[in-house]
């Protein structure tokens, strides 16, 4: 496994993979199973899988939330390493952000609401980062997990927009066995939280199941937030059925249909989604 930290380092190792078929996966690091997934899925679908581990700044509205981002080096590389990866790229903020960095993509549409609206600017700098690290790796694919779903329709679009020739696989939610999708802020919930956090997906399993047996869908997502607020969550920024194209929020069902989440418990924000489908 080769380990990259500056930008012509990367583009010999690109040179020297010739045409084979090339997979990125982004990454914040922090690595857990979820992650592993998407580069297992990746060694199935080209010759080549990078990984790339940024903490990028620029999709930080909080400096705070920035600076207790768990970081792991150490062990994302030995995580990597066991997975099989070919390639990880470290590049620092000042390489992919030199002096005098001043263009920033911004997505329409798909990013407006949701965490476009709790979180102003997010987006734009997710699809910046996104789109430096496709023009550095110049990859084949690219994989992303559902988990971020709002994320992946951003990548999607922009990526469609600007003619970047990168076809972006979405990869189902790895869950932990009590249901709680793996994300690397779980590492910064107390024993208690992390007990009580189960009410998310618990919450949008139970909305699910009301949904598909035709129950009205504003009274099915007042009882599922309800059921998080009994559960400890101190607030719920959205809980919300909504058009899986669009984004856009339902009033009633109709394929395809997924519902989304974000709430926190204790000073940790979760967010989680869960298709739904007529059963």
């Amino acid at each position: 496994m080769q380990i990259v930290r500056e930008s012509k380092d990367l583009d010999s190792v690109r040179s020297e993979w010739g045409d084979f078929r090339v997979a990125l996966v982004p990454t914040m690091g922090a690595l857990h199973a979820g992650h592993l997934a998407l580069v297992d899925r990746a060694k199935e679908l080209a010759e080549r899988v990078a990984v790339s581990i940024f903490v990028n700044p620029l999709q930080f509205d909080d400096k705070a939330d920035l600076a207790r981002y768990p970081r792991q080096e150490a062990a994302d590389l030995a995580k990597l390493r066991e997975a099989g990866c070919d390639l990880v790229w470290l590049p620092s903020p000042a390489e992919l952000y030199p002096d005098g960095f001043a263009t920033a993509i911004s997505v329409a549409g798909v990013s407006a609401l949701w965490e476009g609206e709790h979180r102003p600017g997010h987006f734009d700098g997710v699809a910046t980062v996104v789109a430096k690290l496709f023009v550095e790796v110049a990859p084949d694919i690219a994989l992303f997990g559902e988990k971020d779903f709002q994320q992946l329709a951003v990548i999607r679009r922009m990526t469609a927009d600007l003619g970047l020739g990168v076809e972006i696989i979405g990869v189902p939610t790895v869950r932990d066995d009590d249901g709680l999708a793996l994300s690397s802020r779980n590492a910064l919930l107390s024993a208690d939280e992390r007990g009580r956090a189960v009410a998310l997906p618990r919450a949008l399993e139970a909305a699910r199941n009301a949904i598909r047996e035709g129950a009205e869908v504003a009274d099915v997502l007042r009882t599922a937030k309800q059921s998080l607020i009994d559960a400890g969550f101190l607030k719920i920024d959205y809980l919300a059925l909504i058009d899986e194209g669009t984004l856009e929020p339902l009033d009633g069902f109709r394929e395809p249909a997924r519902l989304i989440v974000a709430a926190t418990i204790g000073s940790i924000r979760l967010i989680d989604n869960l298709a739904v489908e007529d059963g």
